[in-house]
């Protein structure tokens, strides 16, 4: 039997940011600030060029501008009201305002996931059924893997940020982050949050190491076909493709997996922030820089 204590409900929340680091600041903030306009610039050039260029009115382009327009609005939850905050000289965010921040870049995170799994999975019908590839990813299948990805990240968001906010968050509203992370957060509920974190667990089960199995399945075939290639233009093509897509693969993954698959024991608070730096602002803005340089299609419809 749960005790009822006098429970102030919290209307408001106070980040601590950086504020361990005072020296540290301003350059975070300048930082953010400098990857938030690069993010906004690379990725909208991405998608205006896929939009505007015919020739790259192929599925890859359209999967790599959901892709960009997933990393604006994921770069935008993160990193605006830290840099709004930052200006305005307070570190406060609404309860509404906290729910939706933590809604939005779950959704957007969770959507990458299933995105890049299916982006590799593109990869490897081009190259493992070159032939049949304009049937098998046909406009109406690629519509739906998008739309699959979407749903897919939105439904289970919403399932998280329900598990996390229906639970008696109680007095302390200082969250030690820059964002309304929702492994910050569950560390001011007062009861149990066992089903909460089982619910967490669960999901990022499905949206991490599963797909990260996919797109393991889908290089092995494709590294098989690409090494039976006799010339050495078509092999250096073929890896070029898949180059740019494992690297952004790495980044997301990599800290999407030491943030939310870590033992919880590890009380690593200030390192998850600067993690999740990375992994707001970072991957997001070399997304567009990492597919575009390597790239001679974009190159070549950015000069157009």
């Amino acid at each position: 039997k749960m005790v009822k204590t006098n429970c102030t409900i919290i209307s408001n929340f106070i980040f601590l940011g950086f504020t361990h680091y005072p020296k540290v600041e301003i350059f975070i903030f300048v930082l953010c600030l400098l990857i938030y306009l690069i993010t906004l610039l690379g990725n909208i050039i991405l998608i205006s060029v896929s939009i505007l260029d015919s020739h790259l009115h192929t599925p890859m382009y359209f999967f790599l501008s959901n892709l960009s327009f997933l990393d604006i609005w994921y770069t935008s939850s993160a990193l605006t009201p830290m840099v709004a905050n930052f200006v305005a000289g307070e570190n406060s965010i609404s309860f509404s305002g906290c729910a939706a921040q933590m809604y939005f870049s779950l959704a957007m995170g969770s959507t990458e996931c299933v995105l890049l799994s299916m982006m590799a999975y593109d990869r490897y019908v081009a190259i493992c059924n070159p032939l049949r590839y304009p049937i098998i990813m046909n406009r109406r299948v690629c519509a739906h893997i998008a739309a699959g990805s979407w749903v897919t990240g939105c439904l289970t968001a919403l399932v998280e940020t329900m598990s996390v906010l229906q639970l008696s968050l109680c007095g302390n509203n200082t969250i030690n982050h820059f964002t309304c992370e929702i492994l910050a957060v569950l560390k001011l509920v007062y009861v149990d949050t066992s089903m909460a974190q089982l619910i967490m667990l669960v999901i990022s089960i499905l949206l991490l190491p599963m797909p990260m199995l996919l797109i393991c399945i889908s290089y092995a075939f494709i590294l098989s076909n690409i090494l039976r290639i006799s010339s050495v233009h078509g092999r250096s093509k073929a890896f070029s493709t898949c180059a740019a897509h494992l690297t952004v693969v790495v980044l997301f993954y990599g800290t999407a997996l030491s943030m939310y698959l870590k033992p919880s024991a590890v009380e690593s608070q200030e390192i998850d922030k600067f993690m999740a730096l990375v992994y707001a602002g970072l991957t997001p803005m070399l997304n567009p820089i990492i597919y575009s340089l390597r790239n001679k299609e974009v190159k070549m419809a950015v000069k157009k």
